[in-house]
C-alpha cells in the first residue's frame, strides 16, 4: 500500500465535473483507490462517495492505492489533483 497527501486545489472543491475526472482517472487502475478526509475516507472510483466527501478548496486528503499497480495509480490521481482536475 502507498499513499500520498494532497492538498485540493479547485476554487470550488470536489463538486460534480472535477469529481468525474478523478474517479475516471481512479478507474483505470486495477489497484483499490480512497481516500481520507477530514470526516471519514471515500472510494475515489465512486463519483457518489466523491461527492459525499464534500472536500473544498484548500482540504488536504490523503490518498491511498493498494495493488499491482498501486505506485503508478498514485504518482497520476496526485498530478491530476495537482493539475486542478480540468479547472
Amino acid at each position: 500500500m502507498v499513499s500520498c497527501k494532497v492538498k485540493v486545489k479547485n476554487p470550488s472543491g470536489l463538486h460534480l465535473r472535477p469529481a468525474g475526472i478523478l474517479c475516471k482517472e481512479a478507474m483505470k487502475y486495477k489497484s483499490l483507490i480512497t481516500f481520507q478526509y477530514t470526516d471519514g475516507t471515500a472510494n475515489a472510483k465512486s463519483v457518489l462517495s466523491v461527492l459525499g466527501a464534500c472536500v473544498k478548496c484548500g482540504d488536504e486528503i490523503e490518498i491511498f492505492c493498494e495493488g499491482s499497480d498501486e505506485k503508478e495509480a498514485l504518482e497520476n490521481l496526485v498530478a491530476a489533483i495537482e493539475g486542478g482536475l480540468g479547472e
